[in-house]
């Protein structure tokens, strides 16, 4: 603009100051807020049962009209539904038996918006002829599902009867979930046949459906479930009972197939509760909170329409390792006591929290300062390196040589010295030491000399083999 080509002086910066004052707002109304994230896309697969037994009478009508009617009522219901896709499955719709055929499963109607009518055409134009491929149907559904990243695959299996062909439905399901490729199925089982229970518990979760009536109602059911996410509050308790302990983060993972659900830092709210979440009522979880070191509990489900509290022992207080600043940027290993694997490796000065109980820390000065130490629920245990001396080693020439600390017990190696150099300097805690050296190019172990010293805090030392 022409108000930018204004010479230099006093004038010009105040007209781009004012510029600046005017347009602020606007300019900086137009800076894009960052959204919150979409929900995921939750993706129906309806396989259908068209065999020959789903021409039979089944109340006021034949199964299969019955079925359609209230599936086409249902995807009709769904065609505006935001973060909703529907595809559709048939099998044994395509070759009358006998013969079996057991790989008559096909795609009708795949994945995209608005398809509605689609699915309602091809099931209006629906005649059983065929047998029951359940697992060679529910297997081709991977293929069914594209590829995305933030999607919910779900799967209503509508059916009257069981497995016709050689496939194991329980089998595939359970590997389909294993994967992460679906969530856990639904079935809902037309008839009174008590063998379907039986039958489909392992493959998802089974809804009888009875009549008619119950049908319509079972498959309400299950699209409320399939689409609902539920809330829960994990409590994560002090020592005392209380859900008092936040700020942490905890992960729930799908205990199926292992993969991470979410990621929520736990938050007191302003009422003083722990914060709401939101899970899917369709997983089985694992949760980790992450703690040091961390807590889990397995097997948790949610259920639609109801609030579930989590209680979580996490009772926690905090551990600081201090020192001087010649410490400053030296490490803490921390273990459960009398524990092998490393719980965390905290730096000194830092402070952390730690679920209350013992602890072995090993402070990594020289020497190796190891401690039992108890954390307390919210209290912070303190640990005072005490301050270090410096000692001054000289060696007469380039040789080998080691550090011990003298003890009740003889002497513990605290460290091995450089062999190129003739002089080394180290900071050491306070205590009696004993230095093992000899030349390098002797060629008699009698050159072998040792100096024993005893070194308190803040002094400086000079130890000479010549």
């Amino acid at each position: 603009m022409d108000i930018f080509t204004i010479r230099l002086g006093k004038k010009k910066v105040f007209i781009l100051f004012l510029l600046l004052f005017v347009s602020g707002p606007a300019l900086f109304s137009q800076i894009p807020l960052k959204k919150k994230p979409e929900p995921p896309l939750t993706r129906i697969l309806f396989i259908f049962d068209c065999s020959k037994s789903m021409s039979g009478k089944w109340n006021s009508d034949k199964k299969i009209n019955i079925a359609r009617q209230f599936l086409a009522s249902t995807v009709d219901s769904l065609q505006h539904v935001r973060h909703v896709e529907m595809a559709l499955r048939v099998f044994g719709h395509q070759s009358p038996v006998p013969p079996q055929d057991c790989s008559d499963s096909r795609l009708e109607v795949p994945f995209r918006p608005n398809n509605a009518a689609a699915i309602k055409n091809i099931l209006s134009y629906l005649i059983p002829k065929g047998t029951t491929p359940i697992a060679r149907s529910l297997a081709l559904a991977p293929k069914d599902f594209p590829p995305c990243d933030n999607c919910r695959n779900v799967i209503v299996l509508i059916t009257d009867g069981i497995e016709a062909c050689d496939g194991d439905p329980c089998a595939v399901s359970r590997d389909l979930q294993k994967k992460g490729i679906i969530l856990r199925p639904f079935v809902i089982g037309i008839g009174e046949d008590p063998a379907f229970r039986k039958t489909y518990n392992c493959v998802g979760r089974y809804y009888d459906a009875a009549d008619e009536k119950e049908f319509n109602n079972v498959l309400k059911v299950v699209i409320r479930e399939a689409l609902n996410r539920t809330t829960a509050q994990v409590n994560l308790l002090d020592s005392y009972g209380n859900p008092t302990e936040t700020n942490v983060n905890m992960t729930f993972y799908d205990m199926v197939s292992g993969k991470v659900m979410a990621n929520f830092y736990q938050t007191i709210n302003n009422r003083g509760n722990p914060d709401t979440i939101y899970l899917d009522p369709l997983v089985t979880y694992r949760l980790v909170v992450n703690t040091l070191p961390p807590v889990t509990v397995d097997s948790i489900r949610v259920y639609p329409r109801k609030h579930t509290i989590i209680p979580v022992d996490a009772p926690q207080g905090s551990l600081k390792v201090t020192s001087s600043n010649t410490f400053r940027d030296n490490m803490v290993v921390v273990r459960r006591h009398n524990g092998k694997d490393i719980v965390n490796v905290q730096k000194i000065n830092d402070k952390e929290r730690y679920i209350t109980g013992k602890y072995d820390i090993n402070v990594l000065v020289l020497p190796r300062m190891k401690v039992t130490v108890e954390i307390k629920q919210s209290t912070t245990t303190t640990v005072e390196i005490p301050q270090p001396g410096l000692v001054n080693i000289f060696f007469p020439k380039e040789g080998y040589g080691s550090l011990y600390q003298l003890t009740p017990n003889g002497q513990e190696w605290v460290t091995n010295l450089k062999e190129n150099v003739t002089l080394q300097s180290l900071n050491l805690l306070p205590g009696n030491y004993i230095v093992v050296y000899r030349p390098r190019y002797s060629k008699s172990i009698e050159y072998t000399r040792e100096k024993k010293f005893k070194l308190e805090s803040g002094q400086s030392l000079t130890i000479r083999f010549f």
